[in-house]
This record gives C-alpha cells, sequence and structure tokens, in this order.
C-alpha cells in the first residue's frame, strides 16, 4: 500500500519516513513538543540547525502526538505513528487488551478489526498471537496502521471499506465505527449509531449471520440501540466512562446480559446482571424499587456511595445496592446511603456528616462558623451550578490558612432539596 504525500494529507507521514526524518524522529523525545510553547521552540530550534520546514513541521507534529498519546498508550507511544483524530478515538492500551483477552479466550486464532483506526485494538490482538486483518477507509489513518502494525508478520492492513471486505477464513470480527466528523475545524461527535461508520446495523448484520462480533461504541450509547441477543459492557478507566462494547454468539457469556467493569491502575472489578434493563425488563425495575430508603432522607444512613460512572450507564446501581447492602435515596439519582461503612471499588464512599437545607445563605453561615474555606461540590438531580454555589458560599471569607476543606453532596429526594455534608473514605 502506497503511503500519502505531503501535497495529500493534512497530517503528512510520508517526510518522516525518510532516513532523515526517521533520524529526526528518533533523536527527539515526545516531552520536547508536549505543549504548544515547547513544540514552537522546538520548530524554531530545528529550523536553526538547517532542517527542511516541511519535515520539521512533520516532525514536531508527531512528537506533539505522541506526547498526548502517553495518556493512552504510555511508553509505547513513543513509536507510534499517530494522527489527530486517529488518537482522539484510539482505545487505550489496558482496555485494547481485555477486548484481545475476550477473543483469545474464545478460542479464536483470528480477527478481522474493520475500522482499525490508527491500529491500537489491532495492536493487542496481535500481542496474543491472533491472526489480524485491519481495515481502514482514511488513507493516512491506514498508513499509520500499517507502519504500527509492522513488527507483527501476521498482521495486514487494507486501506478500504469495513462493509465490503472479504472475511472469508476469518474467524471473529471485532468494529470500532467512527463516531466523529472530520473537518479542518477539528472532529465533532456522531450521536445516531445509524450514521457511524460502519453503522451498527452492519454490525448486527454480522452476528445475525452467526459470525464472532464484537464492537466498541461511545459510553452514551442508549439502552434502547442495545439488540436483546448482546451482552453490554460499560467500562471506566481512572475514573472516565471510555467506552460501551457489545459481544455477539461465542464471544458473548451465556449469562450476562449487561456489565459494568471499572478499572482502577492495575486492578479492575466487574459487576454483572442477567436481566435487561430497569425500564425494559420488570425483573430490573422491580429491584430498584424494593432497594429505596423507606423515608428518603429521613431515613439516611450513616454513610453514602457514588457508584462509578459505568455502573450507572450500565443500570447497574440498584446491583451494585444489593451487593453492598445499601438503599438508594431516589429511584432516578444514583446515590446510595446504608448503615454500615461499605468497602466496594464500584463506587466512592463517604461518611455523612451533617444533612443542611439546599440555600445559600444557610451554607454561607456554615462555612464561616465552621471554618470551611475550600469547598468541593457533586450534584445530581438538582439544577444548582456547582461552582456558582462554591463562589456564593466562599464569598467574603478570606484566604484562611488555619481553615479547612469541605465536601457537600447536593440531591433530592422527591422534591425535597438537600446539601449533604460529608467525608471522602479511602
Amino acid at each position: 500500500m502506497s503511503l500519502p504525500t505531503a501535497s495529500s494529507a493534512q497530517e503528512p507521514l510520508a517526510p518522516l519516513l525518510t532516513p532523515e526524518g526517521l533520524a529526526l524522529l528518533a533523536a527527539h523525545r515526545p516531552a520536547e513538543a508536549g505543549s504548544d510553547a515547547a513544540a514552537t521552540e522546538l520548530t524554531l530550534r530545528l529550523r536553526k540547525d538547517g532542517h527542511p520546514a516541511e519535515l520539521v513541521s512533520a516532525a514536531v507534529h508527531q512528537l506533539r502526538l505522541r506526547s498526548r498519546g502517553e495518556a493512552k498508550f504510555g511508553p509505547f507511544a513513543d513509536s507510534l505513528f499517530l494522527t489527530r483524530a486517529g488518537l482522539e478515538q484510539a482505545t487505550r492500551l489496558p482496555v485494547a487488551a481485555r477486548h484481545a483477552q475476550r477473543f483469545a479466550g474464545a478460542g479464536l486464532s483470528s480477527v478481522a478489526d474493520l475500522g482499525c483506526g490508527i491500529g491500537a485494538d489491532s495492536l493487542a490482538f496481535a500481542s496474543l498471537g491472533l491472526a489480524v486483518t485491519a481495515v481502514e477507509a482514511d488513507e493516512l489513518t491506514a498508513a499509520a496502521a500499517t507502519l504500527n502494525l509492522m513488527p507483527f508478520d501476521d498482521a495486514r492492513v487494507i486501506h478500504g471499506d469495513a462493509t465490503t471486505v472479504d472475511l472469508e477464513g476469518v474467524d471473529g470480527v471485532w468494529l470500532d465505527p467512527a463516531r466523529r466528523d472530520t473537518s479542518s475545524s477539528g472532529t465533532r461527535r456522531i450521536f445516531d449509531p445509524e450514521a457511524f461508520s460502519p453503522p451498527l446495523s452492519f454490525v448486527e448484520s454480522l452476528a445475525d449471520a452467526g459470525r464472532e462480533v464484537g464492537v466498541k461504541l461511545g459510553p452514551g450509547l442508549p439502552h434502547t440501540a442495545v439488540p436483546e441477543n448482546a451482552e453490554a459492557v460499560w467500562l471506566s478507566d481512572g475514573g472516565d466512562v471510555v467506552e460501551a462494547t457489545m459481544w455477539f454468539n461465542r464471544l458473548r457469556r451465556p449469562q450476562v446480559r449487561r456489565a459494568a467493569v471499572v478499572v482502577r491502575g492495575n486492578s479492575s472489578a466487574e459487576l454483572t446482571a442477567s436481566t435487561w434493563f430497569p425500564g425494559m425488563d420488570p425483573e430490573a425495575a422491580a429491584l430498584v424499587g424494593d432497594l429505596l430508603v423507606p423515608d428518603g432522607l429521613d431515613g439516611l444512613g450513616r454513610f453514602l456511595v457514588e457508584p462509578d460512572g459505568a455502573v450507572i450507564r450500565a443500570g447497574l446501581v440498584a446491583d451494585l445496592a444489593q451487593q453492598i447492602g445499601a438503599r438508594g435515596l431516589d429511584p432516578h439519582i444514583a446515590y446510595l446511603s446504608c448503615e454500615e461503612e461499605p468497602s466496594t471499588p464500584l463506587g466512592h464512599a463517604y461518611r455523612v456528616v451533617q444533612v443542611h437545607p439546599l440555600k445559600s445563605k444557610h451554607l454561607r453561615a456554615w462555612a464561616k462558623s465552621t471554618g470551611v474555606n475550600r469547598l468541593d461540590v457533586k450534584k445530581r438531580g438538582v439544577d444548582v451550578t456547582p461552582e456558582q454555589l462554591r463562589r456564593e458560599v466562599l464569598a467574603g471569607l478570606g484566604k484562611n490558612k488555619n481553615g479547612r476543606a469541605a465536601t457537600l453532596i447536593l440531591t433530592r429526594v422527591g422534591e425535597r432539596r438537600a446539601a449533604i455534608e460529608v467525608e471522602p473514605l479511602g
């Protein structure tokens, strides 16, 4: 496959694939272009050293992308060829490894990565010994994937349409549909699953034909868009909900219909359910109703738990409550209350200190009388802007270096609104 020329792409790779280009990249670390100011300084220095403007521009741009890519790929970013749009949608390396393990665990030996982007998932597949056919419609992105997969003999990249590629002899199919429009001004997120490239209906058609299929989608995937023959998994990494995946046929676990995976550092935890989503499954909806605090705010326990975003997205708040012996304050708000100190990696726990009325005047008097000068404000279910409330509460208190930090959780039960003063645990 031919690589794009500098004149045919906004992010040229070709100038970097000359001996001078490769040497220039190897001689400099991504940190040297880690900020706009640093990138400008490096550009001026390289031009002063006599390097051609086109080559300097390509090299500094690539180093800048590698610096940003360290958040997803760690030290491996130093050797990858990246594009701006490809990096934005690329799977984080530890998450890609989980995808690959699902295919390997199902006994598959080859996989077609349809819509491979810069090849993040393909790298994980190839690292586990799977034969990889990576397909990408964008020429520049396909070129980057080709460069990134060169160390693997059993991986090939096809520049073409994911919906027309020949899948004969391929055991499994992985898709990461493009969910952004790219233009000269940047990228714009697409929310309609049928506007993805390829669309969700194409994914379902592969599964309906009996193929072993996995697909990565955005975490905002509506529950109604999940087919009944799929296992849906929401995953958070380091506190950010980064994806929803769907698994079909042999890649789907028989007794799991939805799941939440929480990854923190080198550890992970998972919560699963065999029922469908609350609001779509009477059994799941009944669980929500059975686990509510009878007296609302009046029955608030000594501890409060804020479920991880993946748990919330997967509709598993009531399941988490059942697991840790907690109850919900309101069927529509993801805060849990319990009497015993909870221990769970699937959420953040707090000790309840006091319940205040959600009124600025009261909270300002409270902050003044108790020496609060730093305030963390969280909210669910109330139309309040945390930043504005923080300013109102701390207004006129000055910078008391002997003051204390406090945390308020703003929420409601029915029509009752409250500011719950809490202390984070752990």
